[in-house]
């Protein structure tokens, strides 16, 4: 369930009634909040993800021979899977070795350890909806489909998180060489990752007022609302601007 539910029995008719009307406020509140939820993620699905993730697609980023030979040391170790406890931290910590596994492809590093880890954390978190991920995507790319079969299966929520970790993963890689990570953006591409921030901003904190578990990933992003470029020249600005905040963000996210 995405909110709490209404209800339980009262003795008093009266207490009833109040009960009855504050049922039916909350009722159109949530059926509000949906509509937005199901607006928004249509959004989002419809923006470019990050161009360096692009595997095979006319543009992608392209590294030199000498470029794999110089390993990424940034990336997350997919030994911090098993750090993860709640249901929250595996869904972010999936969706962020998602990322890396496939930062990591582009350097023709080994990406058993990620495959493994993600594997196990899929069977942890035992959620049916990722059954609608196609075979050659990637639960990082919360797709219409997920945010769609997430909703059916009541966990919303979780679909926001994950498009939360990914997204600030992203940002991290990018920061880490922004000549070459950037080098194949251009405007659309700066200014779909700025949507993406202001449309994920916008669910945590709606669902922050109803789930506890939800308001530190909202404060974690939150100083990232800094990030709003529509140029290519601006979000290299604006990431350096922001990385002390995309860092912290990360930590918070990924513990």
């Amino acid at each position: 369930m995405l909110f709490a539910a209404c209800g339980g029995n009262k003795n008093a008719q009266n207490t009833e009634s109040t009960d009855s009307v504050k049922c039916f406020e909350q009722e159109q509140i949530e059926a509000s909040i949906k509509v937005h939820f199901d607006s928004i993620a249509s959004e989002i699905s419809k923006l470019k993800h990050f161009p360096f993730l692009q595997e095979g697609a006319d543009g992608a980023l392209k590294l030199t021979k000498e470029e794999k030979q110089v390993k990424p040391t940034f990336l997350l170790d997919p030994a911090l899977s098993e750090n993860a406890t709640t249901l929250a931290e595996k869904y972010r910590i999936l969706s962020a070795l998602d990322v890396d596994k496939r930062v990591a492809k582009l350097y023709e590093m080994p990406t058993e350890g990620y495959e493994k880890a993600i594997s196990k954390l899929a069977a942890d978190i035992s959620d049916p909806s990722f059954k609608v991920i196609d075979e050659n995507a990637s639960v990082s790319e919360t797709s219409q489909a997920l945010y769609d079969a997430m909703n059916e299966n009541g966990r919303i929520n979780y679909f926001w998180q994950l498009a939360a970790a990914s997204l600030v993963e992203q940002l991290y890689v990018a920061n880490q060489n922004m000549d070459k990570f950037l080098s194949i953006f251009d405007d659309e591409s700066a200014s779909n990752v700025s949507f993406r921030l202001v449309i994920i901003l916008d669910a945590l904190n709606r669902l922050s007022e109803y789930d506890p578990e939800v308001k530190p990933v909202a404060e974690a992003l939150a100083p990232l609302d800094v990030i709003n470029a529509m140029t290519v020249d601006e979000m290299k600005a604006q990431l350096s601007q922001a990385k002390d905040g995309i860092e912290a963000a990360r930590a918070a996210l990924i513990k």
